[in-house]
């Protein structure tokens, strides 16, 4: 063919590679996706917006089973090379989890194959030889060692489908092939690592329903520790199990069912009449399903061990966001390594979880200290030892009602200059401090709380009113409450979907709690325009974001004792405690010891009023693209933006000079991280995109948007255009000046004021001669702008 140089790449997939892959016995309508999306672009703020870069799109995704993708083909025109685009398709390839890699430019294919059990990893093949979806199922098969039609079957096992074309996004399907095919293999214990926020819950329902759909386990256990988690999921991802489920009490064990939601402490108690999981025989769970298997129940418990030595016939799978590993406790060493991990950082990467700012506060008291006079006794006539007092005794030793009204007043002026309705929680170190900080909120916010009391609320484990409005602050729909006060409670298991500001006013010493708390605010809902989340932290916490386990893989060092068996994480008395009190423990903590803490009652707190505190240091950090928070100003990032793709500023005015559509450019821009409405606020709002980019990466100086037109009127070129040209196109040089490049490229500007007063569009462009020339007198018109 003559002319399949000239053609297009979706023309080159039309008209040849579609034709070869069917002839090949792929079925068009279920085996073969094109131009899939799966990620959605890392979400980019700055200031107060955000934008999205781009998202990773496979040409071709080829599927045995619709749940099983083999292979990734990447499209390129004619006139490159058969392999123009293979390190693309192996960038997707790697990230799909796919072992079979092609490219093509319409001629052939190149084959990578990444199993390494090909004498050759890459071939070339005509476009006749496309392998059919039985050879590659074959070969997948072998190189996952599913070696027997059993495990064959339970691996080929569809997802459930609820008829609405929800499916499992690309590192769900990851989690759930990996955990399906280890179970396949006979793997006895298996661990998932999945971000807070991406859908542990509705990865385990498909893993689950896959497994029992095909018959490789027939009763299978859900374990949690509270029973939000369990509620939550019986009645939401766990629902199309219906009348096969049932959720253990301690009133009722019935055996008639498949599906059982249990909370350890339902199942387990101090006596031995109170440990009704030994109602069932040992055997009759096949598959047991552990939720945030980081965490035990009480730190005395052995119940998560216990129960899962009674079961250890059964398949034990592990799910968690943050593995613990330290000396004393290894989630590793239990479960093995995990057969999928899906990161925080890889979430904002691929634009599935929400991205955060840090707002960083340092307290005068907490990093210069604070020392008593000699004598001095505090607002209870109690003596204060002589010492030198700092952040760490801050809430907990040292109570300056000052600082709690400081840090009351930032979050409060936060609030009001973005959003005073921001579902906002507040980690405080221990019940008495969140009280403390619930007054302190209250009185700073007079009138808001006079619309409704509950705007301000304490949500801890003691206190009723406040627990009962847990269902209320993460429901969407539900305005109040909007700040929550808290300590252990909400560290985990709330799924705060809408949660836009976390304030970290407590010591934070566990990684693992960490991530957690950082975790309440990394779902994204765009319905209420959720898209990043701001940290606020008073205490130094976020320096852990520094660390570097803190987003890495978890790291096995765990040193058995003498005789010791693996210890399943938490279960180890000895073991970091960093568990929320649950409802059915019976801790409801005081107002002395840390909600769930690990302070002794009756600790000593010295309560001063008249101890002033100021700010010393208020900076802002922003998620960079290396996922590492970076601090400078936006004339700085739009700098380094900027050079990273134009070096110099010729190589950004050539670019720029041949563009047909500036649009393109700032659009390009703005994918790579470039917002310009808030560099427009800084530098100047009159400045064109151009001149804001050439000023700030270039140290040219700019031109407003009405001193460009102005040069142009000068010229006077219009002459040689008709009077309606004419008058077209010095309407368009106002409509410039007022609102930029952007709005006039777009031809459908013609339809608008005051264009659609001088005639139709099309009458328009006609008086140019049609739009070929309307596009060319556009086109001279902006270079003469920029000119």
């Amino acid at each position: 063919m003559n002319n399949k140089k000239n053609l297009s790449e979706r023309d080159i997939c039309t008209k040849f590679i579609t034709p070869a892959l069917v002839a090949a016995g792929w079925d068009l309508h279920s085996q073969i996706r094109e131009e899939v999306s799966f990620t959605k672009g890392r979400i980019i703020v700055r200031g107060k917006l955000h934008t999205r870069g781009e998202q990773k799109r496979a040409d071709y995704i080829l599927y045995y089973k619709a749940n099983m993708p083999l292979a990734v083909i990447e499209a390129k025109v004619n006139s490159l090379s058969l392999g123009a685009g293979m390190q693309q398709a192996l960038n997707y390839a790697e990230t799909l989890g796919v072992p079979f890699v092609f490219s093509s430019n319409g001629d052939g294919f190149l084959m990578h194959d990444r199993t390494g059990l090909s004498d050759k990893t890459e071939q070339a093949l005509a476009l006749d030889a496309f392998p059919s979806p039985a050879e590659l199922w074959q070969r997948y098969c072998q190189w996952k060692g599913l070696e027997t039609d059993a495990a064959r079957h339970t691996v080929e096992m569809p997802y459930y489908d609820d008829g609405s074309g929800r499916t499992p996004r690309y590192y769900q399907a990851n989690a759930i092939n990996r955990t399906v095919e280890a179970v396949a293999k006979a793997q006895p214990r298996i661990l998932l690592v999945m971000a807070t926020g991406t859908g542990k819950t509705y990865t385990a329902f498909q893993i689950i329903w896959r497994l029992w759909k095909s018959g490789a386990k027939k009763r299978i256990l859900f374990l949690a520790d509270r029973n939000i988690l369990v509620d939550q999921t019986k009645n939401n991802d766990f629902k199309p199990f219906a009348a096969a489920m049932t959720k253990i009490s301690k009133r009722q064990v019935d055996k008639s069912y498949e599906i059982y939601l249990s909370l350890y402490q339902a199942v387990t108690g101090s006596e031995e009449e109170q440990n009704i999981y030994k109602q069932f025989s040992p055997d009759f769970f096949d598959l047991i399903v552990i939720d945030e298997c980081h965490r035990g129940s009480a730190p005395e418990d052995s119940a998560w061990r216990e129960i899962l030595a009674y079961f250890s016939s059964a398949t034990h799978i592990g799910l968690t966001a943050t593995p613990k590993e330290t000396k004393d406790v290894s989630s590793i060493v239990y479960f093995g390594e995990p057969v999928y991990t899906y990161s925080l950082k890889q979430g904002i990467e691929d634009g599935f979880l929400a991205p955060y700012k840090v707002v960083r506060i340092d307290i005068d008291k907490d990093l210069q200290g604070w020392r008593p006079s000699k004598g001095q006794t505090d607002k209870n006539g109690q003596l204060i030892e002589d010492r030198v007092y700092n952040q760490i005794d801050m809430d907990r030793t040292l109570v300056l009602e000052k600082r709690t009204e400081l840090v009351a007043k930032k979050i409060t002026e936060f609030l009001t200059a973005t959003d005073p309705y921001a579902k906002t929680i507040v980690f405080c170190d221990d019940i008495d401090h969140a009280e403390r900080m619930r007054q302190a909120l209250v009185n700073l916010n007079p009138e808001r709380v006079k619309e409704r009391r509950k705007y301000v609320m304490r949500i801890t484990g003691d206190e009723l009113e406040g627990t009962a409005e847990l269902d209320n602050f993460i429901n969407p729909e539900e305005r109040y409450p909007v700040i929550a006060t808290t300590s252990k409670l909400m560290t985990t298991g709330v799924d705060a979907q809408t949660c836009k500001l976390v304030v970290l006013d407590q010591h934070i010493k566990s990684m693992t709690e960490f991530k957690q708390i950082i975790g309440r605010g990394t779902r994204i809902n765009e319905d209420y325009d959720k898209y990043w989340f701001t940290i606020m932290d008073f205490k130094k916490a976020t320096e852990l974001f520094a660390d570097k386990d803190f987003d890495g893989e978890p790291v096995m060092i765990y040193e058995p004792k003498d005789d010791a068996s693996p210890v399943p994480p938490d279960d180890n008395p000895g073991a970091e405690n960093d568990h929320p009190e649950s409802e059915l423990t019976g801790n409801t903590g005081d107002t002395t010891a840390g909600e769930g803490g690990d302070e002794p009652r009756g600790r000593v707190k010295y309560v001063l009023g008249d101890v002033s505190v100021y700010v010393i240091a208020e900076r802002v950090q922003y998620y960079g693209p290396e996922g590492k928070l970076i601090t400078e100003s936006l004339k700085d990032y739009t700098r380094s933006t900027v050079r990273k793709d134009y070096a110099s500023l010729d190589e950004f005015l050539r670019r720029w000079t041949k563009a047909e559509r500036k649009a393109a450019i700032l659009q390009e821009l703005e994918q790579h991280g470039l917002l310009l409405e808030p560099l427009a606020d800084e530098v100047g709002k009159d400045f064109d995109a151009f001149d804001l980019i050439c000023h700030v990466a270039f140290d040219q100086p700019p031109l407003t948007r009405r001193e460009r037109a102005e040069q142009v009127k000068k010229r006077n070129y219009f002459a040689k255009y008709g009077e309606q040209a004419r008058q077209v196109l010095e309407t368009l040089l106002e409509k410039y000046a007022d609102t930029g490049i952007e709005n006039i490229e777009d031809i459908k500007i013609l339809t608008l004021d005051p264009f659609k007063n001088m005639g139709t569009a099309s009458e328009l462009v006609s008086a140019f001669g049609g739009k070929p020339a309307y596009m060319a007198a556009l086109q001279e018109l902006e270079a003469h702008l920029y000119a």
